[in-house]
Parts: structure tokens; C-alpha cells; sequence
């Protein structure tokens, strides 16, 4: 987990998420999860492409046509104007400049920033379903395809958000590890404290995993590094469910078996069945699993990332 003592983990995010009046009318769109939660844990650094690329506040606006694959970013009132290859070079130009980002929060539904179901219009002016993606956004995830991305609006989701943040701090600490001078015994160590975070996210992956990093030391490690961390971070963009956090919990729970009586077991027991259920979200069991390691500490699990993948303060777990 990051502290105090480091840097702040960068993030990018459209600006209008922040406040800043952006838009195509002038206005902004902010998110507060983003600009008052958020802010507090990462150093926002805010863009705007559309006003980057040189269209004015307030403009004319733009919006996608033509095959949803591929589409065109052309101006609503004057289609002569055509900004698709300036939106695309600038989600190149945004990906190489921001190389220390550690995540990326984009406006949903923007010609420019949209990640998924942007309305691309056909010649008769009706969208095509389903619809496409925003061009900058497109361009920057087909550049960072590790890089943890994700809209404002699916951030409202409770599991798609602990999700996402979760991946921005393993992420991040891969970043650290990559600036200290990646070693083939930090990549073992690295991927040993994401072990039950990988078993609640992607249980096949986590197995899979676990064979490639016995075989580091067979190919050259700045060969093989990038491939395992493009695995990892493909495998925890999965979204654990309930049945794979209690699976987690239980074998978190088999460390204590020695150390806790029979009422103590019963009732850390019931806690997850009751999780399972869908009767109370994850923080309750896992509230009472951290109590019994304060009391029987247990090294390897305290160096498990799963035991507090975030800031205990986003209360993250409340909600799922």
C-alpha cells in the first residue's frame, strides 16, 4: 500500500470532470467522487483534447460519424469540420507524455473521451447502435493497453470502482518497482502479495499466473516482465464476485485455525455465508478477519494485497 512518505500516484482525467468550464457550452461536468473523494488519494492531471486540439470555449460542437470502427469527428453545424486525426495524434501525444500516470478517468459519452457506446451517426442522422468509441479515448487505450481506464459514469457502479482503483494501485506499485530497477526477485515478491487479490479476481488467471512466475528465470527478465504485468493487469480487470472473495476468505480464514476457539470460528463463519448471500457487503467479514490477525499476526497474510488493496478510508468494501 502507498503511504505518506511517497509521491502521489498520478492519474489522468478530463477536466471537465474537475470543474473546469470545457465544454462545448461553456459549462463543466464535475464529478465529485472525482474532485473532492479522489483528489485526496492521487494528483489529478487534467486534459481536455478538444480544447488542446484548438476548438474554442464555447464551440461549435462535434460528434462521430460514418463506421462506428472508425469513425469521424465532424462539427454538428459545419461537418467541413473535421478534427479526427488532431483527436487521434493527441491520444498518441497524451499516452507518450504521461508515461508516470498510474490510471485514467474519461467524460462517458464524448466524441472525444467516450470510452464505449458514443453515438456514432449514419447518413440519414440516426445513430448506429451500439456506437463507438471517442477518438482521443480510443487512441489512448489502444497505446496504454495496461494502463487501468474507466468512465466517470460506470464509476457509479460500487463494483466496477473498487475494481478500478484497485487496479490503479497495483498498477502504481508496478511503477515503483520498474523506477527502483525491476529484479526477478521483486517481480516473485510483487506477484506473491497479489496472490489472493488474483484468486478473488481471476481464478484461472491467478493459476496461469502463478506458472509463468516459475518460469522467470528462463528468458530475459526485461523480456519477460512486460508480458507478465500485461497478463496481470488484463486478469484484475476482471470483477471478483461474491462466491470468489468468499472462497478468499475462507482460505484467508485457514491461517487462524489454530489460533481462534470454536465460537470464534463459528461466528467468522457465518460472517461469510452471510457475504455469500448477499446479506452483508465484504467489509463485515473482512472487518472481523483483520481483528483475528491483529491478535495472531500472520506474515504472509499481512503482506497480501487483498487485505487492503486501497485507502481504508474510500470504504470501498461497504458497498459490495
Amino acid at each position: 500500500m502507498p503511504n505518506a512518505s511517497r509521491p502521489a500516484i498520478k492519474v489522468g482525467i478530463s477536466a471537465c470532470l474537475l470543474g473546469s468550464p470545457v465544454r462545448f457550452n461553456g459549462g463543466h461536468k464535475e464529478s465529485r467522487l472525482c474532485s473532492e473523494t479522489l483528489a485526496k488519494h492521487f494528483e489529478f492531471v487534467a486534459v481536455c483534447p478538444e480544447v488542446a486540439i484548438g476548438l474554442g470555449t464555447p464551440r461549435e460542437p462535434i460528434r462521430l460519424v460514418g463506421d462506428p470502427d472508425s469513425p469521424r469527428a465532424v462539427g454538428t453545424v459545419h461537418p467541413e469540420l473535421d478534427v479526427s486525426e488532431a483527436l487521434t495524434a493527441y491520444g498518441k501525444q497524451i499516452a507518450r507524455e504521461l508515461g508516470d500516470i498510474s490510471g485514467y478517468i474519461l467524460m462517458q459519452k464524448s466524441p472525444s473521451c467516450g470510452m464505449e457506446r458514443v453515438k456514432v451517426y449514419q447518413a440519414n442522422g440516426h445513430p448506429i447502435d451500439g456506437g463507438g468509441s471517442g477518438l482521443f479515448a480510443h487512441a489512448l487505450m489502444e497505446a496504454r493497453p495496461d494502463l487501468p481506464i474507466e468512465e466517470d459514469g460506470r464509476l457509479n457502479d460500487p463494483v466496477l470502482r473498487e475494481n478500478f482503483l484497485t487496479r490503479i494501485f497495483a498498477y502504481a506499485e508496478w511503477q515503483r518497482l520498474l523506477e527502483a530497477g525491476l529484479t526477478r526477485k521483486a517481480l516473485v515478491e510483487f506477484h506473491s502479495r497479489h496472490k489472493y487479490q488474483l484468486m478473488a479476481t481471476n481464478p484461472l488467471q491467478y493459476k496461469a499466473l502463478g506458472r509463468l512466475v516459475g518460469t522467470v528465470g528462463t528468458k530475459p527478465l526485461d523480456e519477460f516482465a512486460p508480458v507478465y504485468f500485461s497478463r496481470l493487469m488484463a486478469a484484475l480487470k476482471t470483477t471478483a464476485s461474491r462466491g470468489t472473495h468468499s472462497n478468499v476468505l475462507q482460505h484467508l480464514s485457514g491461517y487462524l485455525k489454530n489460533d481462534l476457539c470454536g465460537d470464534d470460528k463459528q461466528e467468522l463463519q457465518r460472517l461469510i455465508s452471510q457475504y455469500r448471500e448477499g446479506i452483508v457487503p465484504l467489509v463485515v467479514p473482512m472487518t472481523l478477519l483483520k481483528h483475528h490477525f491483529r491478535r495472531h499476526p500472520d506474515r504472509y497474510v499481512a503482506s497480501q494485497v487483498y487485505m487492503q488493496p486501497h485507502p481504508e478510508d474510500l470504504s470501498l468494501r461497504n458497498g459490495i
